[in-house]
Parts: structure tokens; sequence; C-alpha cells
């Protein structure tokens, strides 16, 4: 097997030295040790590389998804279901210092059957990514790529991924802006996400191409989390999405939020959707013309949620 010396991936990190990756646009050396809004380094922050079976059985088929969770956020979301790794207040995760560690843990999924390798919470570190995958392919892997984001990112950066990314995996969080300054520290986020959504679909169009085992091997597939007392907002992601993009395009329109300890004391998130509430966002997706999505039991609150504590996330939720 070849060597991975890290001294051969280096130039993909130069970006970290004038930081501009996300729409934050910190402009710090993370090279230097400098931390932006993310209040990330250049360091291999990735807090879990597991199988993950995921929500939508598109995305991991049978054998699951081999998913590396980075850790911190550009976006700070109050409710956030992994909140153990994303909170930029705590201490980074790790648990790699080494471009060999994290590929032989990669690999170690892909042995058991994974096809798809997903980056969660990538934008922040891009250039990582490019060097994972660029190490993967030196090694004779070549995994179907998945970017799983927040849709928080720059055009420019995305545009960067072009060649690489495979399936695109965003959250279309918000088209509200004052929900989004409230909720996640980005009033801006509504423009932002849909400039970012269109380039995904200029990239790979409405289509999402699979194999015969029918898993994702091209395309995207927006999700939108309901979140409780909004209605409204997920409606409003729903008209952009047909208005401005597609109503071919694949949404997995999702029921799982719960609330966590962080928002107790949130009025109006500190419980779950009901069944009026997805019943309504149902009815807007059919109304709308959309022909491709998937949905969720109305039960399945909570049990996404992971433990990173554990060395398997995600095992028995």
């Amino acid at each position: 097997m070849k060597s991975l010396d890290i001294k051969d991936y280096q130039h993909f990190l130069k970006p970290y030295q004038n930081c501009t990756l996300c729409p934050r646009q910190c402009n710090v050396d993370r090279l230097a040790g400098a931390a932006g809004w993310c209040r990330s380094d250049a360091g291999f922050n990735i807090a879990s590389i597991c199988i993950h079976q995921g929500e939508e059985p598109v995305i991991g088929g049978e054998a699951g998804i081999c998913n590396v969770f980075f850790d911190h956020c550009n976006l700070q979301c109050v409710f956030c279901q992994n909140d153990q790794i994303s909170n930029n207040q705590l201490k980074h995760a790790t648990r790699y210092n080494s471009l060999k560690a994290v590929v032989d843990d990669i690999i170690k999924c892909l042995d058991q059957g994974c096809k798809s390798v997903g980056f969660v919470s990538p934008t922040h570190y891009v250039p990582h990514v490019k060097m994972i995958v660029a190490a993967l392919n030196e090694l004779g892997r070549n995994p179907t790529i998945v970017y799983n984001t927040n849709a928080y990112d720059c055009v420019e950066t995305l545009r960067r991924l072009e060649d690489l990314v495979d399936v695109y995996l965003p959250d279309l969080k918000y088209m509200d802006a004052a929900l989004a300054n409230r909720y996640s520290r980005a009033k801006d986020y509504p423009e932002v996400a849909a400039l970012a959504i269109r380039e995904m679909y200029r990239q790979k169009g409405s289509s999402l191409i699979t194999n015969e085992a029918d898993v994702a091997l091209r395309g995207i597939l927006v999700r939108h989390l309901v979140l409780p007392g909004q209605v409204e907002n997920s409606l409003a992601v729903l008209r952009f999405l047909a208005e401005e993009i597609s109503t071919s395009i694949h949404i997995s329109l999702m029921s799982q939020y719960a609330p966590t300890r962080a928002v107790q004391h949130y009025a109006g998130l500190n419980r779950s959707i009901t069944q009026q509430e997805y019943q309504q966002v149902l009815a807007a997706f059919d109304t709308l013309g959309f022909r491709n999505g998937f949905i969720q039991e109305l039960e399945s609150g909570g049990s996404y949620n992971p433990d990173f504590d554990r060395e398997h996330p995600f095992e028995g939720r």
C-alpha cells in the first residue's frame, strides 16, 4: 500500500492561510493557529468516522455510508442534534492526528461494504475534504463522495468542488431571515443558501442517479427539517424549490426534530412537531407538484440523535 506522507498533501491546506471558505469571510490564517468564527484551526478536527445507515435509504443503502463528522460549524443552530461536536464553544473533539489514521478508518468502512463516503459539516474543512479524497484515490479507492452540508456555503467554494463531489446532500433550513438569525445566528442564510442550492443544481441537475442497489451515485437531495411552530417557513422553502429550482428535485421532508437540553428555555422549540404541522407540509409538497421525495414517521423524533462519546455514535439508534 502506498505510504501517505502528509508532506505530499500539504498544498491542499493553503486556503486556510486566508480563510474565506464560508460566507463568514473571516480572512484569518488558520495555518498559523488563528481561529475565525468557527473557532477552527487547520488540524484534523474529525470527531467520528463511522458507518451510518442515514435517514434516506438512497444515500447509504443496506450497507450504510461511511460518514466523516467534522467538528465545530459555521452555523450555530440552537437545536442541533450534533451539539456535542458542532458547538464552537467546546474544545475540538478530534480523534485523529494524521492523514493515514483518517484514511485507514475510512477504508475499514469501505471494506465492510460501504460504497459512499459522506463528509458532514464540511464547509469549513473543504481543504481537508480534498486532501482525504485525493489520498483515497491514490490508494485506488474511488467511493461516491457525498457533501452533507447546511447549505451556508459560498458559491465559489462549491465551484471548486464540481469535479470532486458526486452527490450534494444540503439542508435547506430557512427562507425566513429573522428565524435564521434567531436560531442559527445567520440572518443572510436564506439568500446565501438559495445561491448555494442554485449552484449545486447547476452542477448536478434534478436527476438523482442510482446504481442497481438504488444507492445514489450522482445528483442532489435537499433535506428540510420541519420545526415546531414554523410551518410557514417550511412552506416558503418548498415554494422556493418549486419556483426557482425544479419540482423534479429530490426532497427529504424530515419530521425527526426532537428538543435537546439546549432548547429547554426556547419558547416553541421545546416540543416535537405535531401531526397537523407535518401534514400541512406534506400537502404543500403535493400541491406544488413535487414528484420525488422521502418522508418520515412522526414518531422518528429523537431516534436519529447520536452520542459522539461512543465509538459508534448511532449504534442502537
